[in-house]
């Protein structure tokens, strides 16, 4: 069975206009707090959205000033180091990771795919 998609993220430069798009748009409730990493969200400007409550995937939407705007999701991986190194084996390049999450052993890491498409993944180390 091949890896799922775990979560998405909407970033941008400004998240709390983000965050009044979004949940005008698809009726999304936010629970804003920091993301795993200031390199992912500026801190206090990540806005989860719960799956349960919209019958998909866990998300965010956050970024900040010095982030660049883009749509990105996860794939569920067992290991995300192993993850990272097989795209880069393929022909990609990492970009983030493996990082940690500070209160427990959730991984995430990025990488680009050959044409330069931004790809997370996500489990644990």
């Amino acid at each position: 069975m091949g890896s799922p998609v775990v979560h998405f993220e909407i970033i941008g430069k400004d998240p709390r206009k983000l965050h009044d798009y979004y949940g005008e748009l698809f009726g999304w409730q936010f629970h804003v707090g920091d993301a795993l990493s200031e390199e992912v969200s500026a801190p206090g400007q990540y806005g989860f959205v719960d799956g349960t409550t919209t019958g998909g995937i866990n998300g965010g939407v956050g970024g900040g000033a010095d982030h660049e705007s883009r749509v990105l999701v996860y794939i569920g991986v067992p290991k995300v180091e192993e993850a990272l190194a097989k795209a880069e084996s393929l022909g990609g390049k990492r970009v983030l990771g493996p990082v940690k999450a500070p209160d427990g052993d959730f991984v995430v890491g990025h990488f680009t795919d050959p044409e330069g498409n931004l790809v997370g993944v996500a489990g644990s180390e």
